[in-house]
């Protein structure tokens, strides 16, 4: 076997002495500067305050939110109001204690003022066709749609499945009603209604999602009014539908059914936000279960693979 050959030594290299002569000496209280040894090797960074890693080397700071040039951390408005701050109320949950942020607050005066119109658009809806004016009961119909959308956004629901399916009635009683409308006109949408009790089943699903919705209110807070769109909504549709109830019957329930909505709403502004978050640490639960549970399936299917590799 051949001896290892010693690598060539490396020439050409000049200290900082033997470039640029002997350093001057210092003065009593001065220090030298940090200079480079080598031509390969940076200078030494002076210690400075910043993010450091347990090892003691910086960190990358690009991912790090950005700095004020006061030294402090520049607020995020997205970021910083999602996380809590020492004002916010704390409170203990099935699951540990959580807080009230301000995105939290945001989300809860969304989802009231998103549910109270679609209770204005329900009043308005019904005041326009009992005036006969069908061919203006479009735009209440798009409020509602908006407002009713929009309370499926922020509406806080433990079980996500139960939260979906609400959002799937709403879009199918939307596309239900856009095809109405594309039938028979946005002007005789109304009449049509009132004289072909079938196409109840097309805009059916976007008031099942709001018997939904109070449903939920009813269940979380027992407020009377909240039977208003429970019971009321659902039997003055299928009365029509199934031919049991004649049409004035049907309007002076859904008159009713809308009133009430909207006292239910009115009294919900006064509540505070945690009201109608709940218990938030057990959205953080499922969450967490959620999220282990899609982290342990890829690596369950990998695990699998190789059994199959080393099998074959």
């Amino acid at each position: 076997v051949a001896a290892p050959r010693q690598a060539p030594p490396i020439t050409g290299l000049k200290s900082p002495e033997s470039r640029s002569g002997p350093r001057p000496p210092l003065a009593p209280g001065q220090h030298r500067p940090a200079g480079p040894i080598h031509p390969w090797v940076p200078p030494i960074a002076p210690h400075r305050a910043g993010p450091l890693s347990t090892t003691g080397r910086e960190l990358d700071i690009t991912n790090l939110p950005a700095l004020s040039q006061h030294g402090g951390r520049r607020a995020d408005p997205v970021a910083s109001s999602s996380l809590p701050s020492p004002a916010d109320p704390s409170f203990d949950g099935m699951f540990g204690p959580y807080t009230i942020t301000d995105h939290d607050r945001r989300e809860v005066l969304g989802y009231r003022l998103a549910l109270t119109a679609v209770a204005v658009g329900q009043l308005g809806l019904l005041l326009s066709w009992r005036q006969g004016g069908d061919a203006l009961l479009w735009p209440w119909l798009l409020l509602m749609a908006a407002g009713l959308g929009l309370a499926l956004r922020w509406i806080h629901i433990y079980l996500r499945p139960l939260h979906r399916a609400l959002q799937l009635f709403w879009l199918a009683g939307c596309l239900g009603g856009l095809l109405l409308a594309q039938r028979v006109g946005l002007g005789s949408m109304g009449e049509t209604l009132r004289e072909q009790p079938l196409w109840i089943l097309a805009v059916g699903p976007f008031f099942a999602a709001l018997t939904g919705v109070g449903f939920k209110e009813f269940f979380c807070f027992r407020r009377p009014e909240a039977i208003g769109v429970t019971l009321l909504l659902p039997v003055a549709l299928l009365g029509r539908l199934s031919g049991l109830l004649p049409v004035t019957t049907t309007a002076t329930l859904l008159t009713l059914e809308s009133l009430l909505l909207l006292v239910l709403c009115l009294r919900k502004f006064p509540m505070p936000a945690a009201a109608d978050v709940g218990d938030k640490s057990v959205f953080l639960h499922l969450e967490a279960q959620r999220q282990g549970a899609a982290a342990a399936t890829p690596a369950a299917v990998s695990t699998s693979a190789a059994v199959s590799t080393e099998a074959t």
